[in-house]
C-alpha cells in the first residue's frame, strides 16, 4: 500500500516526484463531456490523501462522511480479516477548496467503517452535516458513483495531502491484488502516467467523463517484488501471477452506496451488500 507519511519519512518518499496545483482536464472518452476535476471536497490527513464523500442516498441534511484507506487508519493497520465499525474518533481533516486552500478543520466523531479485506477503506463520520459545510464554507461532496468503472475511462487521482493531480486512463481490472497478508478484489490498474506516491493514500479516483468518484487509490509496486508489502502483485482466476513494478491500482467503491442506510447509516445487512462484515457477525449469519 501506498505508506501514510510520518514526520521525517516524508522526503525519502519524495524521491522523484513532482507536487503541482491546480484544476486539470483531460482528453474525453468518446461517449462522454470533459468535466473540470480540481481540489475541491478533497482532504489532506496528517498522513494520507482524502474526500468528503457523498453516497447517492445521502441527504443535505445528513452527517457527512470522510473517506480514505483502510491502512490510513489512526489506530493501525486492521489485520486479515478485521472489520471496524462504530470506532470513536475525534480525528480531523483539512477541507481544501478548487485551488488546495485550506477552508475548514472538520472533525469526525467516529470510524463508521473500516478495512483493509476485499477492499481498502475508512468511512468517517463527522460532527457536521452536508448543508453546514456548505452554507459555512461553499464546499460541496464529492458524489460516490454507484456503477463498476468502465476499462479504458479517463480518470483523475486527487491528493490532498500533496496537492496534486494525476492523470491517466483506467487500464483493466484485477481478479485479485495481493499484498503481502492483504487480498484484494476487482482492484483498478492504472495506465503508467498516475505514477502515485506515498501520501497519496485515500486519495479519490474521479471518472473525468462523470465527475463522480469510481475509487480509492490505495497501492504500487515500487520494487518488483512479488507480492510483498509495497509490492503488490496481480492473481487471476487461475492462480497465475502477475508483477507490474512501477504500475499503480485503485480499489472501486461502487459497492459502498449498497451498504448505506438512510442517515449516512453503515447497514452491513441490506440487500445486495458485499462489503466484508466483523468476524462474530458473519459468525452468527453462518
Amino acid at each position: 500500500m501506498r505508506r501514510p507519511l510520518v514526520g521525517a519519512l516524508t522526503t525519502v518518499l519524495l524521491t522523484g516526484a513532482t507536487v503541482g496545483v491546480g484544476t486539470t482536464t483531460a482528453t474525453a472518452a468518446p461517449q462522454g463531456r470533459v468535466k473540470a476535476v480540481d481540489f475541491a471536497g478533497t482532504v489532506a490527513l496528517s498522513n494520507c490523501s482524502g474526500s468528503l464523500i457523498r453516497m447517492p442516498s445521502s441527504a443535505d441534511g445528513d452527517p457527512a462522511l470522510v473517506m480514505t484507506n483502510g491502512h490510513c487508519l489512526e489506530t493501525g493497520f486492521p489485520g486479515p480479516g478485521e472489520v471496524i465499525t462504530d470506532q470513536p474518533s475525534s480525528r480531523t481533516f483539512s477541507l481544501l477548496n478548487s485551488s488546495a486552500g485550506k477552508v475548514a478543520t472538520l472533525r469526525a466523531v467516529k470510524v463508521s467503517y473500516a478495512t483493509m479485506t476485499d477492499t481498502d477503506v475508512t468511512l468517517y463520520e463527522l460532527n457536521t452535516t452536508y448543508a453546514q459545510i456548505k452554507q459555512r464554507y461553499g464546499i460541496s461532496a464529492l458524489s460516490l458513483s454507484a456503477d463498476h468503472p468502465a476499462a479504458g475511462s479517463a480518470i483523475k487521482v486527487v491528493s490532498g495531502y500533496w496537492k496534486k493531480i494525476y492523470s491517466c486512463n483506467a487500464d483493466g481490472f484485477v481478479y485479485r491484488l495481493q499484498e503481502g497478508d492483504w487480498t484484494w478484489k476487482d482492484s483498478l490498474r492504472y495506465t503508467p502516467s498516475c505514477n502515485t506516491i506515498g501520501g497519496t493514500s485515500g486519495s479519490p479516483v474521479i471518472d473525468v467523463n462523470t465527475g463522480k468518484v469510481v475509487a480509492i487509490n490505495n497501492t504500487g509496486n515500487e520494487n518488483g517484488e512479488r507480492c510483498t508489502e509495497n509490492n503488490p502483485c496481480e492473481v487471476d482466476e487461475n492462480g497465475q501471477v502477475t508483477v507490474r513494478q512501477g504500475i499503480n491500482y485503485a480499489e472501486e467503491t461502487y459497492g459502498i452506496a449498497k451498504c448505506v442506510a438512510p442517515g449516512n447509516k453503515i447497514d452491513l445487512s441490506l440487500p445486495g451488500c458485499d462489503l466484508p462484515k466483523p468476524a462474530e457477525e458473519a459468525a452468527a449469519r453462518r
